[in-house]
């Protein structure tokens, strides 16, 4: 069964966008930065990522997200399975989906079910945790994403095995 066209998929091409920010701009720069930088507060500026972008997730952090200055164990974990999990997942998502190949299916919803797993656990700490953040309105504004678009990608793929085609197999 052939893939309906990406211009009829718009959905799609939102995912796609979304994958594309993950993959270029939070995976290998912001979680890079959080994983070779140890302490924020005493490091010397690595080769990657720029430093410009080392200051921008620092003020980040150091403004609005105590936790991502913090970088307790467990946060480095989710960072970890970010950077080794998620950023190939990105790649394959990307030309899966602008493709229309069916085989990415069980594992976006593998990809959607970690992280709804992982932002769970971020926004908790957020909201009640021992580095809890002074702007919740604003942190939680800026990790919606990360709750809309996997709930997106879960519904997106749980409902048929052909997921691109016009009128895929419903599970």
């Amino acid at each position: 069964m052939q893939p309906l066209p990406l211009s009829k998929r718009p959905i799609d091409i939102a995912l796609i966008v979304f994958f594309c920010v993950n993959l270029l701009f939070i995976t290998y720069i912001v979680d890079v930065e959080q994983l070779i930088i140890a302490d924020p507060n005493h490091f010397q500026y690595p080769l990657w990522p720029p430093a410009a972008l080392v200051d921008l997730v620092h003020w980040y952090g150091r403004s609005f997200d105590p936790v991502l200055m913090a970088r307790p164990a467990w946060w480095r974990a989710t960072i970890w399975i970010d950077s080794i999990f998620f950023g190939p997942f990105y790649a394959f998502a990307i030309y899966a989906y602008w493709k229309g190949k069916n085989w990415i299916r069980f594992v976006s919803i593998v990809w959607a079910s970690v992280m709804l797993t992982n932002v769970s656990i971020i926004l908790f700490e957020e909201v009640l945790g021992e580095h809890a953040t002074p702007h919740l309105g604003r942190v939680l504004l800026s990790n919606a994403a990360w709750v809309i678009f996997p709930v997106i990608v879960m519904y997106r793929m749980w409902r048929s095995v052909t997921p691109f085609a016009g009128t895929g197999h419903k599970v």
